[in-house]
């Protein structure tokens, strides 16, 4: 599972039609937020939209590449959360959903 906030509920709807649309992560949720940070030397307080990305390991790569590409901030959060375990029927459909589909007739 991957984890990144973004700005605006567009602009988290914007990057997760963009990461299901390209087969990066199988589900993306999303929640308003209320963050307190320190960035730049000085206490910020800003709403933004926290977003938990349900991807493998075999497209984490492409899918960090995608946010940093697309995301408005500078420096975006991007966590990466290991999976350990859950229902294999889940953990099955994550696999299949972001696979990428082989050539024709596979």
């Amino acid at each position: 599972m991957v984890i990144t906030t973004l700005p605006t509920k567009e602009d988290a709807e914007n990057l997760a039609e963009g990461i299901l649309g390209n087969r990066l992560a199988a589900c993306v949720q999303m929640t308003d937020i209320r963050s307190f940070f320190l960035w730049e030397g000085a206490l910020q307080r800003e709403d933004e939209v926290a977003m938990h990305i349900k991807t493998t390991a075999a497209r984490y790569g492409a899918l960090e590449s995608y946010i940093r590409e697309y995301h408005p901030y500078d420096v975006p959060e991007i966590i990466m959360l290991p999976i350990s375990g859950g229902l294999p029927g889940y953990l099955d459909w994550l696999d299949t959903t972001t696979a990428l589909p082989g050539p024709a007739g596979e």
